[in-house]
């Protein structure tokens, strides 16, 4: 079974406060490419203008580190085809390093399910009391090394902390992280493979992904 994880984009979608939305529009009409082609044949080339990190994203090293690797440098198996595991949490504030407990994690997709993103399209999902992952936890991981973290939440830091302690030191440890997830509730706590490819972008830290699972 396929289950999709990530929010659809959609024209003046909002993800994160004072970041804009995007912009979806047209390049090429059907009408406007009926002469091109025989009769009867029509084509739509749209156009999107948005920022990287819109709807459901991944972040790679670059996004924090200049010397990081780009969206076009993560290597695919930390990002395709990976055994994943769900990590419940409460639905509001720090999440501490004992939700690892009795779970391994090394070289696997670790997903912070907190139902966040119940919340999502509303203004309470940027509340500042939106789970995230505590300074302790994040230590414990970078020793654990998954292959890659996500969480359902508007951020993985606390906004309040300027110093952004899981972008820094996960990504610092080439984990990359996968930041407003969906429907994390309908997969098992193990038995499943995760998948959030970026696009191949040079000189990127950021990009949308369609993140899904198969459960197996």
């Amino acid at each position: 079974m396929i289950i999709d994880l990530s929010h659809p984009i959609h024209e003046g979608m909002r993800t994160y406060p004072g970041l804009p939305g995007p912009k979806i529009t047209t390049h090429l009409s059907r009408a406007e490419s009926r002469s091109r082609y025989t009769d009867g044949v029509e084509f739509h080339i749209g156009r999107i203008n948005m920022v990287a990190n819109t709807g459901t994203y991944l972040d790679a090293p670059f996004h924090r580190y200049p010397d990081g690797a780009d969206t076009a440098g993560i290597p695919l198996e930390q990002v395709v085809d990976v055994a994943g595991v769900v990590c419940t949490a409460e639905p509001e504030g720090e999440i501490g390093p004992e939700i690892l407990d009795g779970t391994e994690v090394a070289g696997k997709a670790v997903l912070f399910r907190t139902g966040w993103d119940g919340r999502w399209g509303t203004d309470d999902y940027f509340g500042e009391s939106h789970p995230y992952l505590g300074r302790e936890l994040v230590d414990r991981l970078t020793t654990l090394a998954p292959a890659v973290v996500g969480i359902d939440s508007v951020n993985i830091d606390a906004m309040s902390d300027k110093a952004r302690p899981a972008h820094s030191l996960l990504l610092a440890a080439g984990i990359p992280l996968v930041e407003h997830l969906r429907g994390l509730d309908r997969l098992p706590a193990r038995g499943f493979r995760f998948f959030a490819p970026p696009l191949a972008v040079h000189a990127f830290g950021t990009c949308s992904v369609r993140a899904f699972a198969i459960v197996d």
